[in-house]
């Protein structure tokens, strides 16, 4: 493993990642990079040190002894849950704690299945969790809650709608998909954490980081498809005639990992305020224009 006191540059800020090989680590990793910081990284796989990174291989569950003991700020790229647990326990000296969360801790508190209220709970319980933590440090926290994520290939989202749709040449929606959304692409969401930790207006504080534009769930997904070559159809039923065909989906297992509760909130407004991460960090997300490798489509 090469030496990162090596290749580290006189008064270089050091950081450390976790989740740096998931999609918004990784363009997180790339800008801290150019922007001269020396990085010390969490994979579970193996993966060859750089110029100015050291990876450790492990996870929250196997932690492993290599991590460094102090740090100018630490970047949560991962599971917030985790990471919040990690945190409470770690004796790692950091004044600066710049972690990701979601704004399904506001969305998902009411919904109908049971799982994705649970996981509201955990994201609100582990985000009060790391500002306490931290606050009895006297470490400053930023908390970052992203809406609907793309741009990497392997959102649970937009690719996998795409997936879907290329698989069969069709996708289909209830006529009232009309619930307006905010795609926020994985850079922007990066940039967001770069501009944060040195923001004294973001210390201490949470964002939602929605993206640049609102737009209808049906629109979103017109604009999809649209840029795919060939363009799947999206096919526009009745709500009864919707359910039947969601039903006959099922029934032949052609919408597996289809997340619980998400036909539901295709007719639902999620739309979240930038405002106030403007105003802090200078946040200016993009509107939503996207490409075919935004999906993992060559």
């Amino acid at each position: 493993m090469t030496s990162i006191a090596a290749t580290t540059p006189p008064h270089a800020r050091h950081a450390l990642v976790f989740g740096a090989s998931g999609a918004i680590g990784a363009a997180l990793l790339a800008r801290l990079l150019d922007a001269g910081w020396t990085v010390d990284a969490l994979s579970r796989a193996s993966r060859a040190d750089g110029p100015q990174l050291r990876w450790h291989t492990g996870a929250f569950a196997t932690m492993p002894d290599t991590l460094p003991a102090q740090a100018d700020a630490i970047f949560s790229c991962g599971p917030l849950d985790q990471f919040s647990l990690w945190y409470a326990e770690a004796s790692i000296d950091c004044p600066r704690v710049v972690a990701f969360g979601s704004t399904s801790d506001a969305t998902k508190q009411a919904a109908s299945d049971p799982g994705e209220r649970e996981l509201a709970m955990r994201l609100r319980t582990s985000g009060e969790r790391v500002f306490a933590v931290a606050q009895a440090r006297g470490a400053a926290v930023t908390l970052l809650r992203p809406t609907l994520v793309y741009g990497s290939g392997r959102d649970r989202n937009l690719s996998l709608i795409v997936a879907l749709a290329r698989r069969s040449g069709v996708f289909v929606l209830p006529a009232d998909a009309r619930g307006r959304r905010q795609p926020v692409h994985v850079d922007d969401l990066a940039a967001a954490a770069q501009a944060a930790v040195d923001a004294p207006a973001a210390y201490g504080q949470a964002f939602a980081l929605p993206g640049g534009e609102i737009l209808d769930y049906r629109a979103m997904v017109t604009r999809t498809l649209a840029c795919l070559q060939p363009a799947p159809r999206l096919l526009v039923l009745p709500g009864l005639l919707f359910d039947a065909a969601l039903w006959a989906a099922h029934r032949a297992g052609r919408l597996q990992g289809l997340p619980p509760g998400a036909v539901t909130r295709m007719r639902e407004d999620l739309v979240f305020d930038a405002g106030p991460a403007r105003a802090a960090f200078g946040y200016a997300p993009r509107d939503f224009r996207p490409e075919p490798a935004m999906f993992g489509v060559d």
